[in-house]
């Protein structure tokens, strides 16, 4: 069951040494819905090559060295409700390096507040839905009395709608809540700033379908939903070195540098893949690259719309790192207001920093910010961490960079469910795979991986094969 892997010194595609029963898949794309895909459809016994363009696996939840330190190219966080990427982890064998808080803390810091009194947290307690956060919400000194008893009626209301509404795809959170009594300062303080992070658009701008989805799954399902998870190492130690390894034992061929040129129809029936020097004959295939890359590749007739997936715009997430020389973060993770600072996590250890500290911002909706120059970021974030952390006054700043991801996420606003093609194409065996595509879910790494389940499991149907290994939250996509 083993086949041989890797990249031959003169870039062409290495020899397969054993072939399985159950049909050849070519997966396009090693993020994490391709990789996904792949270990599914090998866990369930067919041949499967898996090319990606970059050196590496892991998409644009990935690793890179800086100096002494392996940083992430930005902040990544998942929630215990995040079935599908747990069993990720759990299948690569990664998730004691990436655990889930034992209880839902977040601390909230506002910056209007006068010192002293800037201090809030989000938490939860060990009662059933709505109780498990009903003590939290009662003290949230960030919110006024009527502002909290607001909150409480609108996420009663949230918890009554029907995410299978397609209605609720052409409306807009922002207006929903406003209709529902949220103050602007009710937005800022708790909506958005669950929101913001999850959706990367602020409530005006995201669909009330996704907006309800994250607020539903997350808040009102189950006490623990939103417990917050983060990997203590770093990303490519999980998405590329761990998913490399299970790719292999699974029987995995896996060829990085390798760029798809043509995905078309061949005579036999199956598929032909086109990659510089080489074709790749094969029963099945998943594209599992961003939409517009998508598009390019989509064969004739694949899809109705096509053009749709040009649609699906995207949003930018910025990131900056500054290390000190010191320690100035005494907590794992905070939130902010009245800041343009979002969040703020300590990377210390995970990057391998052994003097100092290391702090990532991680700052969603960026679209404003995203080209600024770094001397200008410089300018603008540092004086803010020290309002924010009142140790960093006075501590030298080491180093300052900054990470963009301008293509981060899809934009999730109104009308974007209606542009997310399922994982089946009108071709038979080719397949969709990504965040983009119509999980339900926004752009995560969750929504990422139920799509490559999803496009596995339409695989294995048309390639005969049995999806019984597939994973318990494993939903078929239209």
């Amino acid at each position: 069951m083993t086949q041989g892997k890797g990249t031959r010194e003169d870039g062409r595609l290495a020899d397969v040494s054993a072939v399985r029963p159950g049909g050849h898949a070519v997966v396009v794309g090693g993020g994490l819905a391709g990789v996904t895909a792949a270990l599914a459809l090998a866990d369930a016994g067919v041949r499967v090559t898996l090319l990606e363009g970059r050196p590496r696996l892991g998409g644009l939840a990935f690793s890179f060295r800086r100096g002494d330190l392996t940083v992430d190219n930005g902040q990544h966080v998942y929630l215990r409700c995040c079935t599908a990427y747990r069993w990720f982890l759990d299948r690569i064998g990664g998730a004691e390096l990436a655990p889930v808080q034992e209880r839902l803390d977040v601390p909230v810091v506002d910056l209007a507040r006068p010192e002293g009194r800037r201090l809030g947290r989000l938490r939860r307690d060990a009662l059933p839905v709505p109780l498990h956060l009903g003590r939290s919400l009662a003290t949230y000194p960030h919110l006024s009395l009527a502002e909290r008893a607001s909150v409480g009626r609108a996420a009663l209301a949230l918890k009554g709608l029907d995410l299978a509404d397609p209605a609720l795809d052409t409306q807009d959170f922002g207006s929903w809540l406003a209709a529902h009594g949220q103050s602007a300062r009710a937005v800022e303080a708790l909506w958005d700033l669950v929101g913001v992070a999850t959706l990367n658009a602020v409530a005006g701008d995201a669909s009330l379908a996704l907006a309800a989805m994250v607020f539903k799954t997350g808040l009102l399902s189950d006490p623990g939903a939103a417990d917050i998870g983060w990997a203590r190492v770093p990303l490519g130690e999980l998405h590329d070195r761990l998913a490399r390894k299970e790719l292999d034992s699974a029987g995995v061929r896996t060829e990085v540098r390798t760029r798809v040129t043509s995905v078309r129809t061949n005579d036999n029936g199956g598929w032909s893949v086109q990659v510089p020097g080489e074709t790749l004959e094969a029963d099945a295939v998943v594209l599992a690259v961003p939409q517009r890359e998508a598009h390019g590749l989509l064969p004739q007739g694949a899809l109705d719309a096509p053009e749709n997936l040009l649609e699906i715009d995207t949003a930018p997430i910025l990131n900056i790192h500054v290390v000190y020389d010191r320690k100035v973060l005494a907590a794992p993770f905070l939130s902010a207001l009245g800041t343009p600072v979002q969040w703020v996590f300590d990377r210390t250890e995970a990057s391998g920093l052994r003097d100092g500290q290391y702090l990532a911002l991680s700052q969603s909706t960026a679209q404003n910010e995203i080209d600024a120059s770094v001397a200008t970021l410089r300018e603008r974030y540092l004086p803010e961490l020290e309002r924010l952390l009142p140790r960093a006054r006075g501590a030298e700043v080491r180093d300052f960079f900054v990470t963009r991801e301008r293509t981060a996420t899809f934009a999730p606003a109104p009308g974007v469910g209606r542009l997310r093609p399922g994982a089946r194409t009108k071709a038979p065996g080719l397949y969709l795979a990504g965040a983009w595509t119509a999980t339900g879910w926004p752009a995560t790494m969750e929504s990422a991986v139920r799509s490559g389940v999803g496009a596995a499991g339409a695989a294995l149907g048309a390639l005969g094969r049995s999806r019984g290994l597939l994973p318990d939250f494993f939903e078929e996509a239209a």
